[in-house]
């Protein structure tokens, strides 16, 4: 195939993808990773010739996209969270813009004598080092998965934020740790829901599906929080879209004296539960 400049490669790769049912959108994205460049230097060079040495490489990775699914994170090893750049894999879960309104409302909602956050469930790290960025407070991480912990730590380090690691299941390894804050985006998928096949076959099955119609995770940590003598102030999750009723309930019924709130994202879809402590 003579793709000769970069608009010929964006036009391609544009009607092959959408001819697979895929989002013409990735094709910019491995350009710009390919070329270094950002978009608005796509537009303005477009009719640049497409280095050679490019060519091969590009035409592979847009066809893989467009027959496997694989997610254009995974092809080029990272993506964007909260203005920052993380590096993401099969061991990981790829960052999704909701998450970015969990952070907002934990933000929001901190108070000064706040100065613990523990994110349970770390995945690659994104939650724990964003707060830890943005709020500059002592921040937690747990995971049960080694993989995951190393990517984490791997952010962490490229990216500049003092992180505490722990391995084991939520709450558990944290046992004699003081929280304030106890943040989380646990799996919640039902084991019977269909996902996309980007999803379902390339992220971490450990990450995204849960017992209990997708409840297991969330009914495990108000359990291990139940059983501390100390109490967190705030407890933060992400849930799935109707989850909401019944992880309140969850709460009501292990926690006393917690004021609980459900938030909706930006779609309008209850995604958000945040769990303050009575005064």
């Amino acid at each position: 195939m003579n793709l000769t400049t970069i608009e010929e490669a964006r036009r391609w790769a544009s009607l092959f993808l959408k001819k697979h049912n895929r989002e013409p959108r990735v094709a910019d994205l491995l350009l710009e990773d390919l070329l270094q460049m950002k978009f608005s230097m796509l537009l303005a060079y477009e009719r640049d010739a497409l280095p050679q040495d490019k060519v091969e490489m590009f035409i592979k990775k847009v066809e893989q996209h467009a027959t496997t699914g694989i997610p254009v994170q995974h092809l080029i090893g990272e993506a964007d969270f909260y203005g920052r750049t993380f590096a993401v894999n099969s061991d990981v879960l790829i960052p999704r813009p909701e998450t970015e309104e969990l952070i907002e409302g934990v933000v929001k909602r901190l108070q000064p004598d706040d100065q613990t956050i523990a994110d349970i469930g770390t995945g690659s790290g994104i939650i724990a080092i964003t707060l830890k960025l943005e709020t500059g407070r002592r921040t937690l991480a747990s995971d049960i998965s080694p993989q995951a912990l190393q990517v984490a730590k791997s952010n962490a380090q490229t990216n500049g934020a003092e992180i505490e690691w722990f391995k084991g299941d939520f709450l558990e390894p944290l046992d004699h740790e003081p929280i304030d804050v106890i943040v989380s985006n646990p799996p919640y998928i039902a084991r019977h829901e269909q996902l996309d096949d980007t999803v379902q076959n390339f992220d971490p099955h450990l990450a995204l599906y849960a017992d209990a119609d997708g409840l297991a995770a969330y009914q495990t940590i108000i359990q291990q929080t139940a059983s501390r003598n100390d109490k967190p102030r705030m407890i933060a999750f992400e849930i799935g879209h109707e989850q909401g009723a019944a992880v309140k309930q969850l709460i009501h019924a292990h926690l006393a004296n917690y004021h609980v709130t459900i938030e909706q994202d930006i779609n309008k879809k209850d995604r958000m539960i945040f769990a303050i402590l009575d005064s």
